[in-house]
């Protein structure tokens, strides 16, 4: 596809909606994570100083169309303007003479925070109405939030339709990450893929099938696809209904050249928590207890492939990283691939919720190429789908 970015924008005197993801995790009133606001900032900043009036659109949470005030989006509006280091106004409410007054108001370079949209059940609902109600704010449309792309929403999608459409510099650097990870990468591609249950990644294991030259299946998905192979595999988190499915996999791979790698063996523990005595094992050697986290071998194995290829696409950790012992085979990968792709030696994309942490807790996070904080939107790019917010960007499509 083709989209418009704020290179292709004169914004001065223009009222600029931008659609951002606020949905920040908050304890006891206070942001706990301010990955997302500060990911947006640079959008907003860029078209505040270049003179245009921004007014930001995001829900918050799931009020479900009723006004919580608890998932109000006005504290959001202090912690914007402390990254930003310009005052952000707020409006309580997002359509409507409120919102209208509020934009009426601003002056060139102001910026706004109008209220969460999911207050209104035509948010989700992509009312055609509440949608034109939006874009009745704006004079055009920048969509900067790449995470709520894959939901066909009002805000994300319908108002696109009534304004001329853009992409922020946020879901512009998405894009173009993915779109050189998987769409025109630089090969051999090796795409590795963690989890806990094959059920809830076959569409994206079947899109990497035609896409990467090495499959590597770590996590407690792994244990499914040992275990369809006749290997033991103890008491082990597996999906005995799939091992057809699982061998189907294997089966298609070799149809398509793709290289599937396997633990050579694991880390296994009798009980699941911190600190539990462990023993490795090869996924041959039968076992009683529950394999939590690949062995040594295996992340040695992993390592030795990632310096033959040029691109990695990482979604999902190798084990239960969260809890201790059971995170070393994540933290030496990412280290690994932190050390290639510094060395200039290999293009990295990571993304989804655990694979974003584990990254985080190896120190690593900034040292990718790419790390994708999208989530669900990642993932349902990896899978080949069509995201409903990124195809409303098209530059065939819109006002």
């Amino acid at each position: 596809m083709s989209f418009k970015t704020l290179d292709d924008l004169d914004v001065r005197g223009k009222r600029v909606l931008v659609r951002a993801d606020l949905n920040v995790p908050m304890r006891d009133g206070h942001i706990s994570d301010m990955t997302r606001v500060e990911r947006v900032v640079p959008t907003i900043r860029e078209l505040a100083e270049k003179g245009g009036r921004v007014v930001i659109l995001s829900h918050f949470e799931r009020p479900k169309g009723r006004r919580v005030p608890e998932m109000s989006l006005g504290p959001l509006s202090e912690a914007i303007s402390e990254v930003l280091r310009r005052p952000v106004a707020f409006a309580n409410d997002c359509v409507g003479p409120e919102a209208e007054a509020a934009v009426a108001k601003l002056q060139d370079g102001d910026v706004l925070l109008l209220e969460n949209t999911r207050f209104h059940k035509g948010e989700e609902a992509n009312d055609p109405e509440f949608a034109a109600a939006l874009a009745k704010l704006g004079d055009v449309y920048v969509n900067d939030a790449f995470s709520a792309a894959h939901r066909a929403h009002a805000s994300t999608e319908g108002v696109a339709h009534h304004l001329p459409s853009y992409a922020g510099r946020l879901m512009q650097a998405e894009l173009e990450a993915l779109e050189s990870a998987l769409a025109k990468p630089e090969r051999p591609v090796m795409a590795i893929v963690g989890g806990s249950k094959v059920s809830t990644k076959l569409d994206l294991l079947g899109n990497l099938l035609e896409r990467v030259d090495v499959l590597v299946i770590v996590g407690a998905m792994a244990n499914t696809f040992l275990a369809a192979k006749g290997l033991p595999v103890g008491r082990s988190l597996q999906e005995k209904d799939l091992h057809e499915t699982a061998r189907e996999i294997m089966e298609r791979a070799k149809g398509s050249s793709c290289e599937i790698v396997l633990p050579v063996d694991g880390t296994i523990a009798q009980e699941f928590k911190a600190h539990a005595a462990t023993q490795t094992l090869p996924v041959d050697a039968a076992h009683d207890g529950m394999s939590l986290d690949v062995g040594p071998d295996t992340a040695r194995l992993i390592i030795a492939r990632l310096g033959t290829v040029k691109t990695l696409v990482w979604n999902g950790p190798l084990g239960a990283f969260e809890t201790p012992p059971f995170d070393a085979s994540t933290m030496l990968v990412a280290k690994a691939v932190a050390d290639l792709t510094a060395e200039g030696r290999l293009r990295s994309v990571a993304g989804g919720g655990d694979t974003v942490s584990a990254l985080r807790q190896a120190g690593v996070l900034d040292e990718l190429t790419y790390v994708s904080s999208a989530g669900g939107a990642f993932l349902e790019w990896l899978e080949g789908k069509t995201l409903p917010g990124v195809k409303a960007l098209d530059a065939k499509v819109g006002g």
